[in-house]
This record gives C-alpha cells, sequence and structure tokens, in this order.
C-alpha cells in the first residue's frame, strides 16, 4: 500500500478516444483549459496534455493549440503540473499494395517534430514512450535511437520524463537508457494496462511490473477501458501514484457516461481515500517529483 501521498493525474481528452464515443470529450483549447482546471479542483495536481483540431477533433501537434492551453493554464493556475505528451507521430499503417511504404493513418515524423512543443513551451513534465508493438491493426515504432534523440529535448528542456511502459520489454530498454545515462534516476514511470497486445490489467501484472523497476523508481498504473478504476486502486495498493481521465476511459460507471474529467476525478479520490489514501496537493507533488516551485508571479 502507498504509505505516502498519493500524486493524483488527470488525462483531458488524449489521441485515441473518438469524439463519437463521448459528446464530453473536450475538443477544443478552450475545452481542454475549463477540463483541465475542473479536474484540478478536483484533485488532480497534474494534468496530462494532449491537443486536438478544434475543427475536425482529430488529434493534433500544431504547436500553436499546445502554447493557447499552456499559457491559460500557466496563467489560470501557476501551480498545477503540466505532464505533455509526445506520444503522437509514432504510428505507422502499411499500405496493402507494398507493406514498406506508408498507407493512410500513418503518423510517422521526426522525434524532434514529435517534442517541438516541449522545447518550446518547457513543461514540467513530458512524457516518452517506450513500445514499439501492435496496436489494432496498425504499429506503434519507437525505435531506440530515435527515443534517445527525444529524450535529449526533453532533458534539455528541463522537463521530467514520465516513462510509459506497455510491456515488460519496455522495462528492460529502460534500464538501458539508463545505464547509458540516456535517462536518469529516480525515473517517473508508468505501466499502462489495458491496450490489448500490451500489459494485461490485473494485480499480478502490476505486481510483476513494479518488480523490474529499478530503485528508487515512481510508478502509476493506469487502467484502459473498464480497467481503468480497478487501476487506481490497484497501482495504490501496490504502493504507486493514480491517473485516469477521457483519454483512458470515458465510463464513470457501468453504462454512464462521464459527463467531465473532474467526475473521473471525483471517484478516482474516492476510491484512493476509502483505501486510507490521501491526495498530494500541487504543492506536494513538486516536492515530491523534485520539480521547481510554482511561481508566485
Amino acid at each position: 500500500m502507498n504509505k505516502g501521498k498519493v500524486i493524483f493525474t488527470c488525462a483531458i481528452t488524449g489521441n485515441l478516444t473518438k469524439p463519437d464515443q463521448t459528446p464530453y470529450l473536450p475538443i477544443s483549447p478552450a475545452q481542454i483549459i475549463d477540463s483541465s482546471l475542473e479536474a484540478a479542483e478536483a484533485g488532480a495536481a497534474v494534468v496530462h496534455i494532449h491537443v486536438r483540431d478544434p475543427e475536425t477533433g482529430r488529434p493534433s501537434m500544431e504547436l500553436d493549440y499546445y502554447a493557447q492551453v499552456v499559457g491559460a493554464l500557466r496563467k489560470a493556475r501557476p501551480d498545477l503540473i503540466l505532464n505533455l505528451t509526445t506520444g503522437p507521430g509514432g504510428r505507422f499503417v502499411p499500405s496493402e499494395e507494398d507493406p514498406k511504404v506508408a498507407g493512410p493513418g500513418t503518423t510517422l515524423m521526426a522525434p524532434e517534430r514529435r517534442v517541438s512543443h516541449i522545447a518550446a513551451l518547457k513543461p514540467e513534465i513530458a512524457t516518452l514512450d517506450l513500445n514499439t508493438m501492435n496496436s489494432g491493426g496498425e504499429v506503434v515504432i519507437n525505435t531506440p535511437r530515435n527515443v534517445r534523440r527525444m529524450a535529449k529535448v526533453i532533458r534539455d528542456a528541463g522537463a521530467l520524463p514520465e516513462i510509459e511502459l506497455f510491456d515488460s520489454g519496455d522495462i528492460a530498454f529502460m534500464h538501458d537508457l539508463l545505464a547509458d545515462g540516456t535517462l536518469a534516476g529516480p525515473v517517473l514511470c508508468s505501466f499502462v494496462l489495458g491496450v490489448k497486445y500490451g500489459f494485461q490489467p490485473s494485480p499480478e501484472t502490476v505486481l510483476y511490473a513494479r518488480d523490474l523497476l529499478p530503485g528508487g523508481a515512481r510508478f502509476t498504473a493506469i487502467g484502459i477501458g473498464r480497467a481503468a478504476f480497478p487501476m487506481v486502486a490497484q497501482s495504490f495498493l501496490a504502493g504507486g501514484h493514480a491517473r485516469v481521465g477521457l483519454e483512458d476511459g470515458v465510463y464513470l460507471s457501468r453504462g454512464e457516461l462521464a459527463r467531465s474529467n473532474a467526475a473521473l476525478v471525483r471517484k478516482g479520490r474516492r476510491i484512493i481515500e476509502d483505501l486510507g489514501g490521501e491526495l498530494a496537493s500541487t504543492a506536494e507533488a513538486r516536492a515530491m517529483l523534485s520539480l521547481p516551485p510554482a511561481p508566485t508571479s
């Protein structure tokens, strides 16, 4: 069981959740800003940010959208910890005629492009995905060389990498990155559980993954879909932190869509508090992660 305070993250909109899955998904920068502030008011010390094209609702890497969101959140809640994604840009869809040629839906781009918003905006935290894996009928590709290139930009921006781990091989890769100095400990990492061809959500998986981590590592077990709230409890019981959000799951309970990210945070908070835990404030979370104090002006 987590004997310290729990850092609670809310994943606001994500890359894969579709607007037709829920009418409550934040799309525009203004909606993402409002939803982030509501989640913070409900108890989230960290908000994990993707952005989308306001016209189409599709995922975007447009710097202007990130700048709008980051600027507004820093003005409204300078204490709030901002965690920006670097995940988009790693998906490959082979064409039907020639599998070595990219087909429609491919998003592969130069690693520096995937982290250009990190270099520009310098968030407190930036995700770094280590997975190369099947994802539906597509493939996500994060080669060791490209991961190292992205990690350098994140490090140079002064952001703390949050290492996203989708299977046990990713943890072995993380150990290599620590050994060669690409990453520095103690690492902050997340187990993503419930993606079809990755870690499956169970207590045994969380404990197995936790026991593969280097000493001093801090972790969150993230449940996807119906696993979202069970993994809040399991992460806490295994000594980790917690995350929910419309990126990870759109239901508050069976058959009931969550009307906001804040509603998901409030339920996750109740789970932790009912188990005897307590959420960290933004100031406490900054201290726990060795992040600079929030600016005072």
